[in-house]
């Protein structure tokens, strides 16, 4: 049996520990993302969703438990394998786009791939390919300020794709978009993710989203529930 892309174990978070405001945010999370798997995690505001996200990113650290990312046990890692495993492994996506404002959209996309080590000729030709899939290959050349909201979310998309990862994680990343707009840019992400056969770890306020990834997961008060 194949190891799941994503496995997390026991994992607890708390902040501001040992003082009388202490919160706990995760307590002993257990959960694993197969390869090709699609999971909405479905949240409340403030139940811990950023911080279980970016966890499993490697962006921060649990205060117990294991994150194994394709079969890699990331405990104890020094920070620049923890930062060389999410360059090249994990993409993110969160709510606003964060593109950079001074470079175009196939520069935003591009720009990744060649802190990656990949050629400029490369980098560039697989940008293309991405917008072209989301349809905003005719649009490459603006900056994020021209482009639409709806526009910019798919550019992020794509830049989160460029170093082709294992495992996307997206923090409510149609949550910033009016109903039409979240329709189109979540059926260009799910389309995004099938064609590339990604792991994905979504999460979504929106239940009718939800409903349409192949498992739905419920965090609140720091538990996992389906």
């Amino acid at each position: 049996m194949n190891d799941p892309v994503l496995r997390l174990s026991g994992i607890a978070k708390a902040y501001n520990h040992g003082k009388p405001n202490e919160v706990t945010v995760l307590r002993g999370i257990d959960l694993e993302v197969a390869k090709g798997e699609v999971v909405a995690l479905v949240a409340p505001s403030g139940a811990g969703k950023s911080t279980l996200l970016h966890i499993a990113g490697l962006l921060d650290t649990p205060d117990a438990g294991t994150v194994a990312i394709d079969g890699v046990d990331m405990t104890g890692k020094r920070d620049a394998q923890r930062t060389a495993v999410r360059r090249s492994a994990v993409g993110f996506i969160y709510q606003f786009h964060h593109l950079l404002p001074e470079f175009s959209a196939v520069e935003n996309i591009t720009l990744p791939q060649l802190a990656n080590g990949v050629g400029q000729a490369a980098a560039q030709k697989r940008a293309m390919g991405l917008l072209d899939q989301v349809g905003v290959a005719p649009r490459a050349a603006h900056r994020p300020a021209a482009l639409s909201g709806g526009e910019q979310q798919r550019v992020a998309f794509c830049r989160a794709l460029a170093n082709a990862p294992k495992l996307l994680l997206a923090d409510e990343p149609t949550g910033n978009l009016d109903p039409d707009t979240s329709e189109t840019v979540f059926a260009a992400l799910m389309a995004l993710v099938r064609s590339t056969g990604l792991s994905a770890l979504i999460a979504t306020h929106n239940l009718e989203l939800a409903a349409r990834m192949d498992r739905q997961i419920r965090l609140d008060q720091g538990m996992l529930g389906s």
